[in-house]
């Protein structure tokens, strides 16, 4: 289809990961275009095809380089980690729609984190479950707090992305100190994955008050169960409710 931009999800990276019709699309198309770290990520199975990348913080930028290359006629995936739709590329795409008639857009899914982190960590989010970004780049500090007191209010099992970088080095003890604050236990089971599908991959599992003091990047996925989690040896399990 002419003047389709396709927005892909290629999961955490690796090329097993991929969807079948996340590198169909790839392989299909005439131009990557992506934040750095993710077009390396796809060069290294598809290093043939032609690439274009921006850095972090524009985002913007690299939306309406993707939309000048598919009004030039050309084919183009924009990539994104996970799921272009969890906290990706897919929003901005359409926000700017409206600016390029004549362009359209298609999203193709991918494993979001929340989901492949769990994998390796067994069942964090069995039953029901909320993601939430320490991220306060785009949202206010205010907002991400509410959000974690109404999380452990209701009692679901709680995926945390962007737990922590440089600059925001003690973001995870925050977020823990509130779920305490709020009625979680110190030993309500947790656990966290590092580099999923990736090189150095490594899950933990260990208490919220352990949690607390552990020291995580931006590569780091967190998962905090509900009351009714619990560990079994090296898993975190979020019971279904089955009798």
């Amino acid at each position: 289809m002419e003047n389709v931009i396709y927005i892909v999800g290629i999961g955490p990276g690796e090329e097993a990961y991929l969807t079948g019709q996340a590198k169909k699309v790839l392989e299909d198309c005439d131009v990557i275009v992506g934040y750095t770290v993710y077009v390396d990520l796809v060069k290294a199975f598809l290093p043939q095809k032609e690439y274009m990348a921006t850095g972090m913080t524009r985002e913007i930028e690299r939306c309406r380089l993707c939309f000048s290359l598919a009004t030039s006629g050309k084919k183009v995936a924009l990539v994104c980690s996970g799921d272009a739709g969890v906290y990706g590329m897919a929003s901005p795409m359409y926000e700017m729609l409206s600016e390029y008639e004549g362009v359209e857009l298609e999203v193709v899914a991918g494993i979001t984190a929340a989901n492949s982190g769990a994998a390796v960590l067994g069942a964090p989010l069995n039953h029901d479950y909320c993601v939430i970004s320490l991220s306060d780049l785009l949202t206010p500090w205010e907002s991400i707090e509410k959000r974690l007191q109404a999380a452990v209010m209701g009692d679901f099992a709680i995926a945390l992305y962007n737990p922590s970088s440089r600059r925001r080095f003690d973001y995870l003890k925050r977020a823990c100190d509130i779920l305490l604050a709020n009625g979680a236990d110190r030993s309500r089971a947790c656990g966290f994955v590092e580099n999923i599908g990736r090189k150095g991959m490594k899950a933990t599992v260990c208490s919220l008050g352990e949690l607390r003091e552990k020291e995580v990047d931006m590569f780091t996925t967190v998962y905090i169960g509900n009351s009714e989690s619990f560990i079994y040896k090296d898993k975190l399990i979020t019971k279904r409710g089955y009798k």
